[in-house]
């Protein structure tokens, strides 16, 4: 089985994936054009992958990519409509994105973002006066899948309830209080003193944090967006904000990336932006490799394979 590696791995996650079988034959180009000589009659790809290779790619069996997000599949039906398995990093990079996520509820929280960008003592009666503690409030969570969970997980300690939406029947952990379907979407944000979102970006998320949306939720209530910009309407959340009908914002990821310097959501007191970087980590790679050991393993002997997507769906 040809195995080929489309991203910079180390020599020990080598040895990792060659102790996987003797069957297996890995190839690590050097180059584009060694890539796509490679991938004609490579069985497995792990990394990097787009509409070109997949044309190239004509014994392609199991595809790895390392990104939790698929989104780049959705309008691609040739490849939708094959038989390739498909797997993501998804459930593998949650704990990072969920510290992400409380780094930036904490940073409007606590007024940390207002105090950076104003580098100033007068401010700190306003800043007092803005703040309310998370002990006993709702974390409304949209998209109880990895992400979710452990965003979730992180509430304990903060004494939270917490409720989550989501497509799917999912079963809880004890650490959730109530999980609904999609058509209770706006009693959760009714509810909720926080909205994390932690779903993957499909045409039936497309734009789901609206005006309508919004004018629905707390008017102290604190949006949170980690995983892919595009849920959330721009213009919408600019006039909300403007018309106070949500209490503030923490973006790691925006509806427009990058997003304009002449933006007005850079200089709101009650939004916080940091630049997509909430996929970091020192061992998100080491992750991954281990996801697709184990799945490597999975394949050679016929068994279900975790973290599949299903391409008909997009995550």
């Amino acid at each position: 089985m040809k195995v080929l590696i489309n991203t910079k791995i180390t020599s020990e996650h080598r040895q990792r994936i060659q102790a996987v079988s003797d069957e297996i034959e890995i190839v690590e180009p050097k180059d584009r054009e060694e890539l796509f000589r490679e991938v004609t009659d490579a069985d497995v790809l792990v990394g990097g992958f787009n509409r070109e290779l997949f044309a190239h790619g004509e014994k392609l069996k199991w595809v790895q990519v390392l990104s939790a997000g698929v989104d780049g599949v959705q309008d691609w039906p040739e490849f939708i409509e094959s038989d390739v398995i498909y797997t993501s990093a998804k459930g593998f990079v949650g704990p990072h994105l969920a510290d992400q996520t409380w780094a930036l509820i904490l940073g409007l929280l606590r007024g940390i973002g207002r105090a950076v960008r104003e580098r100033t003592w007068e401010n700190r009666m306003s800043i007092r006066n803005q703040t309310w503690e998370l002990e006993e409030r709702t974390l409304g969570i949209v998209g109880l899948g990895g992400t979710g969970i452990e965003v979730a997980r992180r509430a304990q300690g903060f004494n939270m309830r917490v409720i989550a939406v989501d497509p799917e029947n999912v079963t809880p952990p004890q650490f959730v209080h109530e999980v609904w379907k999609m058509d209770r979407f706006y009693e959760l944000l009714d509810q909720s003193d926080i909205v994390s979102i932690c779903a993957p970006w499909t045409h039936e998320t497309n734009r789901m944090f609206n005006y309508e949306a919004f004018r629905r939720m707390k008017r102290h209530a604190l949006l949170i967006n980690v995983t892919r910009g595009k849920i959330v309407d721009g213009p919408d959340l600019i006039r909300a904000l403007n018309e106070g009908l949500i209490g503030g914002a923490g973006l790691d990821v925006t509806p427009e990336e990058p997003l304009p310097p002449d933006s007005p959501l850079w200089d709101m007191p009650n939004v916080i932006i940091t630049p997509h970087v909430a996929g970091g980590s020192p061992i998100r790679l080491d992750r991954t490799i281990g996801l697709f050991c184990d799945n490597l393993e999975r394949l050679l002997a016929g068994e279900p394979m975790l973290s599949v997507v299903d391409k008909q769906k997009g995550y």
